[in-house]
C-alpha cells in the first residue's frame, strides 16, 4: 500500500542551528568590520604626532644639510660644478626628472634659489603654512636631488619620497606654528555661532574628509614604504654569500671610501664574533621588520635599528642616510609616546624656570580644537 501523507520534516538539530545563526552574523560582521574601517579612514587622522616628528625631523635633516654644502654648493649644484647645467637637461630628457636649478644657467638665479630652499626648509621644520609648504619643500628636495643626482648617498633618495608623500599629510597640526595659530583661534570661533549657510557646512565637511583620507593613505604609503625597503634590504642581504658567512661588515670596514675615523674601524673589524653576530642580527631584524609592526615587538626591533643607523653615521660616514631612516623609523611610534615625551618637555621647561612653557606648541592635544568630522 502506497503511503498518501508525507512524514513529518525532522527537527534541525543544535548544530545546525548554530551553523544558521553564524551563517546570518558572518554578513553583519563583514559590514560592520567595512564600517569601522570606513569611520577611521573618513573621520579620524591617524599618528598626527608621527606626521608632525617626520616634517621636524626631514625639515631639520635637509636645512642642515644645505647649510653644511654652503661653502660648496657652487661646486655641487651651481653653474660652476662639472656637471654643468646642460649635461643635467640632456640626463632629465632621458630620465624624467626635473629641476628648477637647470631654468637658467645665472649665478643670480642659483644664489636666490638657494636662498629660497633654506626659507622654505626653515618654515616646513616650524610647521608654517604646511599644506603650500609642504609643496615648496617637496619642489626643494626633488630639484636638488635631480640637479646632483650622482652625489647621493642613499639618504637622498628616502628623502625625496618621504618629502613627496608628506605633501598629502597633516602634517602640521601637531607641534607647528599652524597648530599654535589654531589653539589662539579657536575662542573667537567658538563665539562666532554656526557657520552660515548648508552649502558652506557641507563643504566644510568634504574638506575635512579628504584631507583626512589624504593624511591616513599618505601615512599607509610612509609605512609601506619604510617595510618594503627594510623587507628588500634583508632579503637581498640573504641572497649574497658574504652576508651568509658573515663577512660582510668586515669588508665594509675595510673600504677607505667609508672610513672617517680609520683607528675605530680597524679595531672593530679586528672583532670577528662581534661582526658575524652584528652581520647576522642585521639581516634576521631587517627581513622581520614588516612582521612585527602589530606587536610589542616592535620596540626592541626599533631599539636595534636605531644603534644600527647610529653606527653607520660614525662608521661609515653616512650621516643623511642614517638621519633619514631614523626618522622614518619614529613614524612606527603611537602617539601616546609623542604626547608623554610632550608632557615631560614641558615639565623640564618648567622646572627650568623657562618662561612661557605652556606655550609650547601643539605639546597638549587639549589645545587643537576638535575636527568637525570627529562629532
Amino acid at each position: 500500500m502506497q503511503r498518501t501523507e508525507q512524514e513529518p520534516a525532522a527537527a534541525p538539530t543544535v548544530s545546525e542551528r548554530t551553523t544558521e545563526r553564524a551563517a546570518v552574523r558572518m554578513p553583519q560582521r563583514v559590514l560592520d568590520r567595512v564600517h569601522a574601517f570606513l569611520v577611521l579612514l573618513t573621520e579620524r587622522p591617524v599618528s598626527l604626532y608621527a606626521a608632525a616628528v617626520l616634517r621636524i625631523g626631514y625639515g631639520l635633516l635637509y636645512l642642515v644639510f644645505l647649510l653644511r654644502e654652503f661653502p660648496h654648493r657652487n661646486e655641487m649644484w651651481g653653474p660652476g660644478s662639472p656637471w654643468t647645467p646642460t649635461l643635467a637637461r640632456q640626463m632629465f630628457d632621458q630620465s624624467g626628472w626635473a629641476s628648477v636649478l637647470t631654468l637658467s644657467d645665472s649665478q643670480v638665479y642659483f644664489e636666490i634659489c638657494y636662498a629660497v630652499a633654506l626659507v622654505t626648509c626653515a618654515l616646513f621644520l616650524l610647521g608654517w603654512r604646511t599644506r603650500a609648504v609642504s609643496v615648496l619643500f617637496a619642489v626643494v628636495v626633488v630639484s636638488f636631488h635631480a640637479r646632483a643626482i650622482y652625489m647621493a648617498d642613499g639618504g637622498d633618495n628616502l628623502m625625496v619620497l618621504m618629502a613627496v608623500y608628506l605633501v598629502f599629510t597633516a602634517c602640521g597640526r601637531r607641534w607647528s606654528l599652524d597648530a599654535r595659530r589654531t589653539r589662539l583661534q579657536a575662542p573667537a570661533g567658538r563665539t562666532a555661532g554656526p557657520r552660515g549657510g548648508d552649502l558652506r557646512h557641507h563643504l566644510g565637511d568634504a574638506r575635512t574628509i579628504v584631507t583626512t583620507v589624504l593624511h591616513n593613505c599618505g601615512m599607509f604609503v610612509i609605512a609601506a614604504q619604510v617595510c618594503f625597503l627594510y623587507g628588500c634590504a634583508g632579503l637581498y642581504k640573504v641572497q649574497g654569500p658574504k652576508w651568509g658567512d658573515g663577512t660582510a661588515l668586515h669588508y665594509v670596514l675595510n673600504i677607505d671610501l667609508f672610513r672617517p675615523w680609520p683607528e675605530l674601524s680597524q679595531m672593530i673589524a679586528g672583532q670577528h664574533v662581534l661582526i658575524a653576530v652584528v652581520g647576522y642580527l642585521t639581516v634576521l631584524v631587517q627581513v622581520s621588520f614588516p612582521f612585527v609592526l602589530f606587536g610589542r615587538l616592535k620596540y626592541p626591533v626599533l631599539v636595534l635599528l636605531l644603534g644600527m643607523h647610529v653606527n653607520i653615521a660614525v662608521l661609515m660616514g653616512l650621516p643623511l642616510f642614517s638621519g633619514a631612516m631614523i626618522v622614518a623609523d619614529a613614524a612606527f611610534l603611537p602617539d601616546r609616546f609623542y604626547r608623554a615625551l610632550g608632557r615631560l618637555g614641558r615639565r623640564a621647561f618648567q622646572r627650568t624656570g623657562g618662561v612661557g612653557a605652556g606655550a609650547l606648541v601643539g605639546t597638549a592635544p587639549a589645545v587643537v580644537p576638535p575636527q568637525p568630522s570627529l562629532k
